[in-house]
């Protein structure tokens, strides 16, 4: 099973790909297939594991996620495309059913989950730094006169930045707890097997690829998104928040004066100070002259203002899940005829979509995650608690991206939807230690 898992998550985006380049003419996307496949494989596993399919334990992660795609569920009485309402339902339909299937894994085998999402991002990040090098790549993409912007296997640099940004705190925190398990074994006078060195090897590498995988993706949100989970997890990781607290403070004045100094690079200064400036003082986009340097933010500004006009019209219900495009035509500005398939705003493209109820539903549905992600600071493995403040940073890193745009595009809901099922795993093992206790 575990290795149709990791099948499922580094081929399932070539979705973008196949569609493109292939004259496949499949039935279902190479994602919908693989997914089926895993499906199929683990009802059998559950059915022919001593009937293992009404077995409910206790789960606050299942719990929360049910109930938000129950809350997800009303918008079909609000849709004007079911179809379009289903596609997007289905996402969080799959990500509850991940949490179940795999939140059953015992002992050790819930770190083959970890991995697995690993795997498919270093091998995304290696195809987007070699389109970045130009290995592929369009011209509207060039940047900096020879480069073209990563988009690995997504088609498009934003989710694709997403994903990096996603995995980054994942890899990063198990390449720190890793480290911290050899220097605790040298210390200790035990000899350092090589398999340990390997491992550690394994998981710098990986957080070196997607971050570097990260920068190439020259995605202004990704950027934020990053330096503010970075910051977060500067304050969570010490056991002391005061010298978090202090260790954050230090990080942001030196980025000041390097940013003061010049010592940053002129092109990464100049790609987001041209963005803030425009996002900061533009209120509204109607009569704003669009031009090469300004296009992407004012775009972006266009669809948020169509996104407020729909939940202006339709407060508490909106005007259903996955129906933003449906609707954009009623709501568009005059000179944005195109809809982009959301708002570029999670929140705004949520409150268009489910209303005032939707958005709360949704909000309270992360900060309950970020909850438990906290809790996991007492689970009795060192290793585990370093992936339970990756985790966090997995959940912050998305929530500040979400302000810039809509991630749960292409099959990005499955990785998340694994690495929520290894929070569910370690609360679990947390809360049955602490019970023993």
């Amino acid at each position: 099973m575990l290795p149709m898992l990791v099948a499922l998550l580094t081929l399932s985006p070539l979705r973008a790909l196949v569609a493109a380049e292939s004259g496949l003419d499949l039935p279902l996307a190479i994602d919908q297939l693989l997914l089926l496949g895993f499906a199929l494989l683990g009802f059998g596993g559950i059915v022919l594991g001593r009937g293992r399919l009404l077995r409910f334990e206790r789960n606050p992660t299942l719990t929360a996620t049910i109930l938000l795609t129950a809350v997800f569920a009303v918008g079909a009485w609000t849709s004007a495309s079911l179809s379009e309402w289903a596609k997007e339902w289905l996402k969080w339909l799959v990500i509850a059913g991940l949490i179940w299937q795999l939140s059953f894994a015992r002992g050790a085998r819930w770190r083959w989950l970890v991995y697995a999402v690993a795997v498919a991002a270093a091998g995304n990040a290696l195809v987007g730094l070699y389109i970045f090098l130009g290995g592929s790549g369009t011209d509207h993409l060039l940047i900096l006169g020879r480069f073209y912007r990563a988009f690995g296997t997504f088609g498009q640099p934003n989710p694709f930045g997403g994903f990096m940004g996603i995995a980054l705190p994942i890899c990063s925190m198990a390449a720190w707890g890793t480290a911290g398990r050899l220097w605790a074994t040298w210390r200790a006078g035990d000899s350092v097997r090589t398999a340990q060195v390997a491992q550690w090897l394994a998981w710098t590498a990986s957080a070196l690829l997607v971050a570097a995988a990260l920068l190439a993706s020259w995605s202004r949100g990704t950027w934020l998104g990053i330096a503010v989970a970075a910051l977060c997890l500067m304050i969570a990781r010490p056991r002391r928040r005061l010298h978090g607290l202090l260790l954050a403070l230090l990080a942001v004045a030196l980025t000041v004066a390097l940013w003061q100094t010049g010592i940053l690079p002129d092109a990464l200064v100049a790609r987001l100070t041209s963005s803030l400036v425009d996002l900061v003082a533009i209120n509204d986009v109607r009569g704003i002259d669009a031009h090469a340097g300004n296009y992407a933010v004012i775009e972006r500004l266009a669809h948020w203002q169509a996104a407020v006009e729909m939940a202006r019209d339709h407060p508490f219900f909106g005007v259903g899940l996955g129906n933003y495009s449906v609707r954009y035509a009623q709501y568009r500005l005059i000179n944005w005829q195109l809809p982009l398939g959301h708002a570029h705003n999670t929140y705004l493209n949520l409150l268009a979509e489910t209303g005032m109820v939707g958005l709360f539903a949704y909000l309270a549905y992360w900060a309950a995650m970020l909850r438990i992600c906290w809790s996991l600071r007492h689970h009795a493995d060192p290793f585990a608690r370093s992936l339970g403040l990756g985790l966090l940073g997995c959940w912050i890193y998305l929530a500040a991206h979400s302000f810039f745009d809509y991630l749960f595009v292409n099959t990005l809901f499955l990785h998340i939807g694994v690495l929520l099922s290894v929070q569910a795993i370690l609360h679990r093992q947390t809360h049955s230690a602490l019970q023993l206790e």
